[in-house]
């Protein structure tokens, strides 16, 4: 391609509406075009771009036995009422009717869809298990998009959903989409991991999530190098402490703390660390009633581990002020577990402090020198809070680490939900009616294009990894009207690289050769060639690569052949 033929837009300038720099860059770049809020239009070059990740996930999803097939987008309402997710799914749900006044929806995923192709389709327990997927757009109105592709309300997803007859059946293809999503991720050049994740509205007894490795990420992933666990945060388990409670050595005492609710202001009044206060959060109960939830006072409550809890209202609720004065006699600011007459689960980590620091249950005060056991009964005890790093691995390889990620894809154990839900059974071997069992996964091919802009990229633009770069080289002609030789080298050049089977952009325009490399290195195209008088003059042309910035100077009978080092052979 030659940039002279294309209608290519750049800009200097940060867009004011972009907020992360996958969609600045995008933005200056010309790959992406706003049209609405959320709303997208890619432009060729970043085309090229998602036309790559889509083609690598079509590979490695048939190379893993996956059949391709194509579902509507505009879904009818009486799927999504039979599972009930009609009114379950809230307003990310774009609604419609038609003119005879029937209910639609925009599909944000397809698991009503393709149960019901199930259900027609698949009759006996011979024809399973069987994995079927497509790569289409999807729609959730989201109600605030931000973030460019990362949070965008129309977006290119694959999708596929496998059947079968039992459990262990899914299992084994459960794990073969995860061995293919690595793969994905891995050919793809990206930083990534695999994270044991909640199932959230979706559904299902076991989920996945692969996220790319980014400093801007909205997720914290914990995880070990030494034992390889990772989980998200609010799937990760905080063991209990290994040693024991220490000895009170303190008597209780009651301290006057006026205007100090907040951990912190007590901490600064009694010069004590935050980790030797404990904190009280009530919560609503299953049973209409109210339960006091103790953490330590440097932890945080992880709201997926509460909502869990055996008696605990789903989904959680924090109590108001005026439920925790008429339960406990005092502000939520100065309630704690002594003498407190509500049922008390106590973090394994608060559960082994002695000497503590806690609300007095009066409007006021705290209470300093608090024992378990002698001044509170002994709790029960409960994994409550998020892990914070340098917690130990619940793989034993030592301490953790918290990074950020992004999410680019997550896999589902759905079991039975929809099946049953919608009467998708097949006959066992025994000619008996069973459910199928059902798993779900799902990649976001429009915002892996963001995550790796998140994860490669410097102060002069993108750096596309090799395998999804829009073109594997540019060509930067310096003043290609002023010198015909220069305009014929580049053009010797450019066919040169395409007959050995490298995709080439060639830079042609009436352009100052600033311009050229400042947009070469937007653009982020993995390899640069510069052809100008000065160096044909002695039979070269300058080599630089993006990322590492290397530069040198080639012969120009050994450009090919050195490129194609470069870019090594050819995926299989």
């Amino acid at each position: 391609m030659r940039l002279s033929q294309l209608p290519l837009t750049t800009f200097k300038e940060v867009p004011a509406e972009a907020e992360v720099i996958s969609h600045q860059l995008m933005l200056r770049a010309g790959m992406l075009r706003r049209l609405a809020s959320g709303l997208f239009t890619w432009m060729p070059l970043g085309l090229r771009v998602l036309r790559k990740v889509e083609q690598v996930v079509r590979e490695e999803m048939d190379r893993a036995g996956a059949l391709e097939l194509l579902m509507p987008a505009v879904q009818p309402a009486e799927l999504w009422q039979e599972t009930g997710r009609w009114d379950l799914y809230g307003n990310l749900l774009l609604r419609m009717r038609d003119r005879h006044e029937r209910e639609f929806c925009f599909g944000p995923t397809h698991e009503e869809v393709i149960t019901d192709i199930a259900r027609r389709e698949l009759k006996s327990y011979r024809q399973l298990p069987v994995n079927y997927y497509q790569i289409q757009t999807k729609f959730r109105d989201e109600i605030r998009p931000r973030f460019g592709l990362m949070r965008a309300r129309e977006f290119l997803m694959k999708d596929a959903y496998s059947f079968h007859l039992d459990h262990a059946s899914l299992q084994k293809t459960y794990e073969a989409m995860a061995d293919a999503y690595a793969t994905i991720f891995t050919r793809l050049g990206l930083r990534f991991r695999p994270v044991e994740a909640d199932s959230g509205e979706i559904g299902g007894a076991r989920s996945q999530e692969f996220h790319v490795l980014a400093d801007s990420g909205e997720d914290a992933i914990v995880y070990c190098d030494a034992d390889d666990f990772a989980a998200n945060l609010e799937m990760a388990p905080a063991l209990a402490p290994a040693t024991p409670r220490s000895a009170a050595t303190q008597r209780l005492d009651k301290v006057s703390t006026p205007n100090q609710r907040t951990i912190d202001e007590v901490c600064d009044l009694l010069d004590i660390p935050a980790q030797q206060c404990l904190k009280t959060l009530v919560v609503a109960a299953a049973d209409g009633g109210l339960i006091a939830l103790v953490l330590r006072g440097d932890h945080e409550l992880n709201p997926i581990k509460a909502a869990a809890l055996p008696g605990v209202a789903a989904p959680l609720r924090l109590a108001d002020a005026a439920e925790v004065q008429a339960a406990a006699g005092c502000p939520p600011g100065f309630i704690g577990p002594v003498g407190v007459t509500l049922p008390v689960i106590a973090d394994h980590s608060a559960a082994v402090l002695a000497d503590f620091v806690c609300g007095a249950n009066e409007d006021g005060f705290h209470l300093a020198g608090a024992n378990w056991g002698r001044d509170i009964p002994e709790p029960e005890t409960a994994d409550l809070r998020n892990v914070v790093a340098g917690d130990p691995s619940p793989g034993g390889g030592g301490p953790v680490r918290i990074a950020r990620g992004i999410e680019v894809g997550h896999i589902f154990e759905l079991g039975d939900k929809y099946s049953r839900a919608m009467n998708a059974s097949v006959l066992d071997q025994d000619g008996k009616e069973s459910p199928m069992l059902m798993g779900c996964y799902g990649i976001g091919v429009s915002r892996i294009v963001a995550a790796a802009i998140e994860q490669n990229h410097d102060d002069n633009g993108i750096i596309w990894p090799e395998p999804m770069a829009p073109f594997q080289v540019v060509i930067v002609v310096l003043n290609p009207k002023k010198s015909e030789s220069v305009t014929a080298a580049a053009d010797a050049l450019y066919d040169d690289l395409q007959n050995a089977g490298v995709e080439v952009l060639v830079d042609d325009r009436k352009a100052r050769p600033g311009v050229k490399f400042a947009d070469a290195d937007l653009l982020g195209m993995p390899h640069r060639l510069t052809v100008g008088e000065r160096g044909l003059a002695a039979g070269q042309v300058e080599y630089r690569e993006r990322r590492s910035g290397a530069e040198e100077k080639l012969a120009l009978d050994d450009v090919v052949k050195f490129i194609q080092a470069k870019l090594g052979p050819a995926p299989a």
